[in-house]
């Protein structure tokens, strides 16, 4: 009677019967001579309804999480934010295309050392040669536009016209049929958009005195321009982070970057005097070249590869709020409240993407 009221006593034990629809309580039976015992290789659950016996679902794999490689682009951005401000200062200090040139080579430099030191594979000749176009691309034209772009503009400014970047790229993603956009990542990068606009269009006028923090019209579709050639070089490198190793793809985007800079800027570079640039001309090439262009961007590559380039974009929108509150300290830009409020979207749309 008590089994009878309580039914979930009753388990199948196929070791006492032949017949596996038999059920005894709490699975002790007895075992008749005669009936063969047998193990049943995956565990079993009785259907009431059927009176059959059908295998459970295997339980869905979790969704990993890869806080290592959250963890890395929170510091690039962390390192780019801090760059634009090095960048703005560098370009006061040298020739534009000098400094830019100059930073793009210790990085290429860097980079291949790397790669020689560590014995890292080369890719194929084919991969190779795409790479260092795609180099021009995203090394080349994107640096020129971004330099003569921030120095005609504010710092902070200028990296908050970057934090397009997330919507162009999953733009060009899901066009080219190579990125997935979600209804929450499209909140998400809507709310990076606004973010963004809010804080282009809370920028406080500049001070007449002096022309370092004036952001003009010309220099934000610069940096703009920049942002494009960005996009659509990280969607199109995609590919190559699944099957090329980090370190050698940036060496070689590196170099395709830094022959076209070097190149149109012979003249600025001929013209400077390395001999006697200050200290703060060679740190801004050193953290600019180094860290920014050369430790960041293996960084960013890795996030390119585990989470994508949409996602991974997400991260950059830090910047702004770093750069932001870097350029007020040392550039002497203060953010208006709508800027604040702007950087408050910038970073719900990125956890809108993120999660």
């Amino acid at each position: 009677l008590s089994l009878l009221r309580n039914p979930s006593h009753f388990v199948p034990d196929s070791r006492c019967v032949e017949n596996p629809s038999h059920f005894v309580p709490d699975s002790r039976c007895f075992e008749p001579p005669l009936v063969k015992r047998f193990a049943p290789a995956k565990p079993v659950i009785f259907n009431r309804m059927s009176a059959t016996l059908v295998e459970p679902a295997a339980p869905a794999s979790p969704v990993p999480h890869h806080w290592g490689t959250d963890a890395l682009l929170v510091l690039m951005a962390l390192i780019w934010g801090v760059n634009f401000i090095v960048v703005k200062v560098g370009a006061q200090l040298l020739q534009p295309l000098a400094f830019n040139s100059g930073r793009v080579t210790i990085a290429a430099v860097t980079l291949v050392l790397i790669v020689l030191a560590i014995r890292e594979p080369w890719p194929s000749r084919s991969d190779s040669v795409r790479l260092l176009a795609l180099g021009v691309l995203g090394n080349g034209l994107y640096q020129w536009f971004f330099i003569e772009g921030i120095s005609r503009t504010r710092a902070g400014d200028a990296a908050l016209v970057l934090a397009a970047a997330p919507a162009l790229m999953a733009i060009i993603g899901r066009v080219l049929g190579v990125e997935r956009v979600t209804r929450r990542r499209v909140l998400g990068i809507g709310a990076s958009l606004f973010g963004m606009a809010l804080v282009v269009f809370g920028s406080g006028k500049a001070d007449p005195a002096t022309t370092r923090d004036v952001a003009t019209l010309a220099g934000n579709m610069l940096v703009l321009a920049a942002c494009v050639c960005w996009a659509l070089y990280t969607v199109l490198l995609k590919p190559y982070t699944e099957r090329v190793p980090g370190i050698s793809l940036s060496a070689l985007t590196m170099v395709g970057g830094a022959i076209p800079l070097v190149l149109v800027s012979m003249r600025d570079v001929a013209a400077t005097p390395w001999t006697a640039l200050p200290v703060s001309a060679w740190g801004a090439l050193l953290y600019s070249g180094l860290l920014a262009l050369a430790v960041a961007y293996l960084f960013w590559y890795r996030g390119v590869r585990v989470l994508g380039p949409t996602r991974s974009a997400m991260y950059s929108n830090l910047q702004p709020v770093v750069a932001l509150i870097v350029a007020w300290i040392a550039l002497g830009e203060k953010p208006t409240v709508v800027q604040v409020l702007g950087a408050v979207a910038i970073m719900t749309g990125l956890l809108l993407t993120r999660t």
